[in-house]
């Protein structure tokens, strides 16, 4: 089923994201985290995609596995690094056979060791002229990225918006935020992209704390910040880690909360293939937002 379709029910989305394991025992882990969480009725999953076939195959493979083997949704992401057209081309046409309807897609970041992204000849340059593609020549469902806090490489909130503009014109109808762990950076967000005329949903996208040196590196990477306060209590648990945990679990149970509270349409969980912080959140949520019968 379509995701925006699946948006527009009313109920709350809750959705996970997972990478494409390179080892039969990170394979095995993550099948392991995917058990796990089909309990408690994801609204869809998504796999990411590695470049220049690093984890290409990985995704088609999963994607499909999730989808004909444990029954949920599944979206693919796409992202234009290291591919030309007739090679997105080859890939696309494999996740239509396969009886995909959802993808998202991306730029991508620049292959490790670079610092500016280059497209390849007869490639795409931007996310939204991939989605323009696959608008035109499949019928997919399209997803994209959006940045609360600005894309790193924007001059400005105001451009990123102006491009995120462009992909919703492209043909993304839906869009899933950057990880963020202030929800006030999130509702200015959304009051600006509202006011620049884009309506699409804006799904909100968290990632639970469970490791204070992985948080720190992965905001430094995409350009989210931490509020001082709940940085300052990490710092001070930092050589406790069931202490970082629970304060990490129990800042995205507060997160996602006030986020429907509020009118978000769900929430999409970076998972990083482990299951036990989303099972611990999303099953606190449940309790508020059961699934439909």
């Amino acid at each position: 089923m379509r995701i925006r379709e699946l948006l527009a029910t009313g109920r709350p989305s809750f959705s996970f994201e997972f990478f494409p394991p390179k080892t039969e025992e990170g394979s095995a882990l993550l099948l392991d985290a995917i058990e796990s969480l089909r309990d408690l009725k994801p609204t869809y999953v998504s796999v990411t995609y590695g470049a220049g076939g690093s984890t290409r195959d990985l995704t088609i493979d999963l994607v499909r596995r999730i989808q004909r083997e444990y029954g949920i949704e599944t979206m693919a992401h796409l992202t234009c690094v290291g591919s030309n057209r007739d090679q997105i081309r080859a890939v696309v046409d494999r996740l239509a056979e396969s009886g995909i309807e959802n993808v998202l897609a991306l730029r991508g970041d620049p292959p490790k060791g670079e610092t500016e992204f280059e497209a390849v000849e007869g490639g795409f340059r931007h996310a939204n002229e991939l989605a323009g593609f696959l608008r035109e020549h499949w019928g997919f469902c399209i997803g994209a990225a959006c940045y609360p806090e600005g894309h790193t490489e924007a001059i400005s909130l105001d451009a990123d918006i102006a491009n995120l503009r462009h992909k919703v014109e492209a043909g993304a109808e839906f869009l899933v935020t950057q990880l963020f762990f202030d929800n006030e950076k999130y509702y200015r967000f959304v009051r600006r992209v509202r006011e620049a005329g884009i309506g699409v949903p804006i799904v909100p996208g968290l990632m639970p704390i469970t490791n204070v040196d992985q948080v720190e590196r992965f905001t430094r990477m995409c350009g989210a910040s931490i509020p001082e306060p709940l940085l300052s209590e990490l710092h001070r648990l930092r050589d406790r880690p069931e202490a970082v945990l629970s304060l990490g679990v129990a800042h995205a149970t507060a997160q996602c909360l006030d986020l429907l509270a509020k009118g978000a349409h769900g929430i999409h969980f970076y998972t990083l293939n482990k299951s036990a912080a989303t099972r611990t959140i999303l099953t606190a949520i449940r309790t508020v937002y059961p699934p439909a019968r």
